[in-house]
This record gives C-alpha cells, structure tokens and sequence, in this order.
C-alpha cells in the first residue's frame, strides 16, 4: 500500500470512531499528514502496521472521584489516566485539574507526550492524566480530600517503573503534596511515583522553571542558527502561571523584554517590560487575579475580558504559554502584522491548524509544543534518576543538562526538516524524529 493511502486510512478510521472528540482529532490531523513522506520512504513500517497500532491508547482509565466538600456535601467528579504508549519507558506525563478535562483533551495530551518524550532521547513513553475537578476557589482540605479519593484509584495503576505522572494545569505543589501523601499511605514510601514533588521531599532542582526555561532555550538555540539573541527583543507572553512566569524570567535573563502576561480574566502590558517578581508573588503566594499587577505598575494597562493576541503591538517573539487553541486563523494573522518572526509554544497545542496555516505561509518560525515545551517533562525525567539513585543534584547541572537537551531538540527537529526537503518545518521535523524512535522499538520488540 502506499504511504499516502495507508494514511488517508488510518486518519478515516480515527475520524469514524472517535467522532466529536475535538481536541484529540486535532492533535492527529497535525500529526498524520507529517509523517507520510518518512513512511514512503520505509515502507516496513506499512507492512507491519505501526501507525496503526501506535495510534490507538494501550489502555484508557475512567473513574468516578467522590470527595466531602467543606459543609460535609458529598460532590463527585471523574479521574482519567490514558497510558497510550510505552515502547520506549513506563508512561510519562503530567495530571490536570481543570473543568475543561474530557477524554478528548486526555488522549490528545497523551498522544502528544509520546512525541515529546521521545524527542527529548530520555527513557520515557507517553501518558496523560486528570480530572474535570477545579481547584480554583476550593480551600486546602477540599482539594486535600479531593486529591486523596482520586490517589485511591490511581495508585492502582501507577509506580515508579510503569507509569509516573506529574503536575500540569491545577496540579502544583500543594497537589502533588496531597497525592504523594495518599499513595504513600495506602503502597509504602516510592519517591518515584511523582515527579515535580517539593525539594524537601525528593524533588528535583530546576523542575519549576524547567517547561518555560526550556521553551526559551529552544528559541535561543533557533536565534543562535541566525547569528542573533534575545537581546533587545521585544516578546509577548499569554498565560501568568508556572510556564509563563519562567519563561518570561528566563527571556529577561538573555536580554529581551517581555510586554505582556495573562490569566483567564484579561491581560497586563506593560511598556517598561513584565515585573515577574511581582506576578511571581501574585500569582504563586497570593493565588490573586493577574488584574492586581496595575495597583502596583501605574504605568502598565490592564485589558478585562481580553485576549494577548488581539493587541495590536510590534514585538519579535510570540511564547503562548496559556492553554489549547488561544490562537486563531485572525489573531496568527494579526501576530504577522505585529511583526512576529518566532512562535514556540509553551502551552500545548495553542495554536490551531488553521493557525499554524498562517503562520508557515507567512514564513514565521514556528516551534511546535512537543519539542519547545518538553523542558518540563525532560527535567522530571532527571527527578526519576535522582530519586532511583538516591541523590539530589545542583540547580546548575540541572539547568544545564536541560539546556542541553533542548538544543539537542531543536537540533534534531531542524536535522530532520532538512533531511526531508522541508527546511525550518518543525513541526515535521518533531513528529518524524520522534515518531521513528518509538516505531523503531515497536517494531524491535514484536508489538506487531
């Protein structure tokens, strides 16, 4: 059968069986036209049906999550794990606590992460997990509660060498605190069933700022291939949680200015460049709307019910940092004619086809999530091996082990376009490199 055929099909079948799952066909319609022309030429894979098998979850977990809120009222919610693929390690990725959490946006996560973490050349295969559950607003011991029901289920099917989540939207430190709590009470102490746990208790260095100083790093690495920097470049950020806030502090670091930042409420710009330290304590002590940011910076601007990337302003650098689809088909055209030559993504998958569409047309740089925010699942990674080895590392040999593996990303990315005719396509460039990877140990170990 020939490549494209073979595609065609397997995307027709996705399509049929998994109707209104939104997010997650997103996901595969990104991914599948992308690798035809690897498959065309090694045609083995068609034979034995790799992409067939790849795409569809080893094994997807629903359960129900009953919790006690605060007046004694017994709420429930639902708990998910999608374990989609572990060729190459036990299953990787981060958990979310937000309303939006449904399967589709479970399996696209977890679809992704399997590219991700084969992009970073770390042990690692590709899960995702969560909950519709919403922090926000909840006190410590109804998130506590909430937290421990969901660990009841979940350590079932979790453990150091099978399946190791972390943090992402509405999982920080205070819930991976709860759930480590959890499954150490009901399995025995493992520090390395989490990853992204506190200092104090088996985690690692540089974990925090490891997502948006990673992301950074990509684009630095791409700027260095231009013989250029940061320096004196003006950079829009969307999102003011954990990979916003080190990706904008990272930015400053090499000598860029970072205009703006955002919650789900509006954004702030500031002319005179983002105060992280500032939404550092906003949003990370205080857990206060980004709207505060102005009572302290006269001259900043805060825009209610608005987007980043409606503003009209001329800047060089685009790091969406947010969540899913904030960017459209008008705002990538308007990110054109602000003057927008780099877009990396620190969110997942923040800018929709259609998007993408605009961006590649007009010649901007366009640095997909499973390579420029794997940063975050690279340094859990490192968690594991410090915890199975019993040791804890520095801060800069973290951090510079993370820069590392980013230029070997961005790296691998760009060899990749270029050895398929398709220079700074890096999109193509992510999902053929590690797409191969994880084929290659399929194929190797008979999960044919």
């Amino acid at each position: 059968m020939e490549a494209k055929q073979y595609v065609e099909e397997i995307q027709k079948k996705i399509h049929a069986n998994d109707r209104g799952q939104v997010e997650y066909l997103q996901a595969i319609d990104e991914f599948l036209p992308t690798v035809e022309v690897f498959l065309k030429e090694n045609p083995a894979f068609i034979d034995a049906n790799i992409l067939g098998i790849l795409i569809e979850p080893e094994r997807m977990l629903q359960f129900r999550v009953p919790w006690q809120d605060d007046q004694g009222n017994w709420q429930v919610n639902r708990g998910y794990r999608v374990q989609y693929n572990s060729a190459i390690g036990p299953y990787k990725g981060g958990l979310r606590f937000h309303p939006s959490v449904n399967l589709s946006v479970m399996k696209f996560l977890a679809f992704e992460q399997i590219f991700k973490n084969s992009l970073t050349g770390l042990p690692i295969g590709g899960g995702k997990g969560g909950s519709d559950f919403d922090p926000k607003g909840k006190s410590d011991g109804e998130v506590m509660r909430f937290c421990q029901s969901f660990m009841t289920e979940l350590q079932k099917h979790i453990g150091p060498s099978t399946d190791v989540p972390a943090g992402d939207i509405g999982v920080g430190a205070r819930e991976i605190g709860y759930l480590f709590g959890m499954y150490k009470r009901l399995r025995n102490y493992d520090a390395g069933v989490l990853t992204g746990k506190p200092l104090g208790y088996w985690g690692s260095e540089a974990r925090t700022e490891a997502t948006g100083y990673g992301c950074v790093y990509f684009v630095k690495h791409l700027l260095n291939d231009l013989n250029e920097s940061f320096k004196g470049k003006k950079v829009v950020v969307s999102g003011s949680g954990n990979v916003a806030i080190y990706a904008m502090e990272k930015v400053k670091e090499l000598g860029g200015t970072v205009l703006t930042c955002s919650d789900s409420n509006g954004f702030i710009y500031d002319p005179n460049g983002i105060d992280v330290e500032l939404v550092k304590e906003l949003k990370e002590k205080n857990r206060e709307r980004i709207s505060k940011y102005v009572t302290t910076h006269k001259e900043a601007t805060y825009y209610d019910g608005q987007s980043v990337w409606d503003f009209e302003i001329a800047y060089d650098i685009a790091l969406p940092c947010a969540t899913q689809n904030e960017i459209n088909e008008k705002q990538a055209d308007l990110l054109v004619k602000n003057g927008g030559k780099v877009v990396a993504e620190g969110a997942n998958m923040p800018c929709t086809l259609d998007a993408v569409a605009v961006l590649d047309k007009a010649g901007v740089l366009y640095c997909p999530g499973k390579a420029a925010n794997a940063g975050g699942v690279a340094v859990s990674a490192l968690e594991m091996s410090q915890n199975s080895e019993r040791l804890s590392w520095s801060f800069e040999k973290v951090d510079s082990m993370l820069d590392d593996i980013m230029q070997n990303i961005y790296q691998t990315c760009r060899d990749t376009a270029n050895k398929y005719n398709a220079p700074n396509n890096f999109v193509l460039g992510a999902n053929i490199a590690g797409f191969e990877k994880v084929a290659q140990a399929m194929l190797s170990q008979g999960l044919v």
